[in-house]
């Protein structure tokens, strides 16, 4: 795993933390939201990508 990708998460985190405030405080709580929801399946999409990689090497390592 990179660090790189532990960054690239914090950022999206922060991102979309901001931008959910600046949302609620404009009174536009369902777009606040979608933007959350965006930013959480951006990064479940990473995750899930280097979960991915990690059962790969697994079974190539045990010759599965």
């Amino acid at each position: 795993m990179d660090i790189n990708l532990l960054f690239k998460i914090a950022a999206i985190g922060i991102l979309v933390a901001v931008l959910h405030q600046v949302l609620v405080r404009a009174g536009r709580e369902d777009q606040a939201m979608m933007t959350t929801l965006a930013g959480l399946v951006i990064v479940l999409s990473m995750v899930i990508q280097e979960i991915s990689s990690l059962f790969e090497s697994v079974r190539t390592l045990f010759n599965l």
